[in-house]
C-alpha cells in the first residue's frame, strides 16, 4: 500500500480522436502501476468533476459558457488544437476535480499524484494547445478559497513554457535582480550550448510563485514571464537539466515560501518525444522526479503531482516515465525520516 493516494478514473480519457495527444495514456498508466505492482487497487481514489463554481475560480464566465454550451467561435476550438465537444468539456471538469482532491491529499499525505491533469496552456478566457481549463490553478484556488493554503509555488517541467499559469498568477510584479544562473558547484557553463546558453529569467509574484523549466526553441512562441524562467537550449541532457532545476528550485524558495508545490510533471523533456527538443533519458526523467520529491519533503512542502503532456514515439515510453514519477514518489515518500 502506497503512503498516498492516486486520483483516476477511466473518464479521464480524452475524446480526441487520432491526435499527437495520446489520450489512452492514462489507463495504460493506470493498468501497468497495478500489473507491475507498484500500486494496488486500494491507493485509487475516483474524483468527482469539479463544479462550475470551481471553474469560475479562474476562467472567465463567459468562456465557461462557451465551453458548457458548445458556442466557442471556430477561431477559439483552432486555438484549442483538439476538436470540442461536450464530452472533451465533461473529461477536463474531471481533470481538475481530479487536481482539487490531489491537492487536498498532498496536505494530508505529503503528496498527491493525479493520473492526469497538468493543463498548463489554458488561460481564463481561452484554451491553447491541447487545453481547454487550467486544473492546476483551479486547484490552487480552491485551496485557497477553502483556507487549506494560503501560498503556492508551480514547478513546471513540462517542456513547453507554462505559459497559461505564468498569465493566470502574474498579479503585480516587480522586476528582481538578476538570478544567478547557476551554482558554480553544480554546474559547468562550459558543457552548455554556447549558441544558445540556458538562462534564467526572474520576476516576483504575488500569493502564487511560478516556475517553468522549458526549452526556449519551442511552443508557445509568446512566453508570458513566470516568477522564475528557466529557458533551456536545445538538446539538453541529464545532468545540466538536472542542475538548472536544482538552481531553479533553490532560487525560488529563497524567495517565496509555499504552503503547497503543484508539480507539472511533463514526460516530454525526452529525448524521443515527437513535440520537444531536448535529450533526457528516461532514467534522467525519473531522477528528476526524485529531485523534486527530495526537495520538498526535506523542507515538509506538500506536493500535489499532475502529469502534462508526453508524445513519445513509443506510447509505452510516456507510459513508463509517467509510472516513474510514482516510483519515485513512493522511494522519497515511503521511507521514513
Amino acid at each position: 500500500m502506497l503512503p498516498f493516494k492516486l486520483i483516476y478514473s477511466d473518464a479521464y480519457y480524452l475524446p480526441i480522436g487520432q491526435h499527437v495527444f495520446p489520450a489512452e495514456k492514462y489507463k495504460r498508466i493506470h493498468d501497468r502501476l497495478l500489473a507491475e505492482e507498484i500500486a494496488g487497487v486500494e491507493d485509487f481514489l475516483e474524483p468527482q468533476p469539479a463544479t462550475d463554481q470551481d471553474i469560475l475560480l479562474v476562467h472567465k464566465p463567459e468562456y465557461v459558457h462557451k465551453l458548457k454550451t458548445g458556442t466557442l467561435t471556430p477561431r477559439e476550438e483552432l486555438e484549442m488544437e483538439i476538436p470540442y465537444s461536450p464530452e472533451l468539456v465533461e473529461a477536463f471538469w474531471l481533470a481538475a476535480g481530479g487536481s482539487i482532491l490531489a491537492a487536498r491529499h498532498a496536505l494530508t499525505d505529503g503528496v498527491g499524484i493525479s493520473i492526469g491533469g497538468g493543463f498548463h496552456h489554458a488561460f481564463p478566457d481561452h484554451g491553447e494547445g491541447f487545453c481547454v481549463i487550467h486544473d492546476v490553478a483551479v486547484a490552487i484556488r480552491r485551496m485557497q478559497r477553502d483556507d487549506k493554503i494560503r501560498t503556492a509555488m508551480t514547478a513546471d517541467c513540462d517542456v513547453h513554457q507554462g505559459n497559461g499559469t505564468a498569465a493566470i498568477f502574474a498579479g503585480t510584479r516587480t522586476a528582481s535582480a538578476l538570478l544567478p544562473s547557476a551554482g558554480a558547484s553544480t554546474l559547468d557553463s562550459s558543457s552548455l550550448n554556447s549558441a544558445l546558453p540556458g538562462k534564467i529569467r526572474g520576476t516576483h509574484a504575488g500569493d502564487v510563485f511560478t516556475i517553468s523549466l522549458h526549452q526556449h526553441n519551442n511552443y508557445p512562441m509568446w512566453k508570458p514571464p513566470s516568477s522564475i524562467d528557466v529557458d533551456l537550449p536545445d538538446g539538453i541532457e541529464d545532468d545540466d537539466y538536472l542542475a538548472w532545476l536544482d538552481n531553479a528550485l533553490s532560487s525560488g524558495l529563497r524567495q517565496f515560501e509555499p504552503d503547497l508545490l503543484c508539480y507539472i510533471a511533463g514526460a516530454d523533456p525526452y529525448r524521443e518525444d515527437q513535440l520537444g527538443g531536448l535529450s533526457l533519458t528516461i532514467e534522467g526523467l525519473k531522477r528528476r522526479d526524485e529531485l523534486v520529491f527530495r526537495i520538498a519533503r526535506a523542507r515538509n512542502i506538500p506536493v500535489m503531482v499532475t502529469y502534462a503532456g508526453g508524445y513519445a514515439e513509443k506510447v509505452e515510453d510516456t507510459v513508463i516515465i509517467h509510472c516513474n514519477t510514482v516510483i519515485a514518489a513512493k522511494e522519497i515518500f515511503g521511507v521514513t525520516k
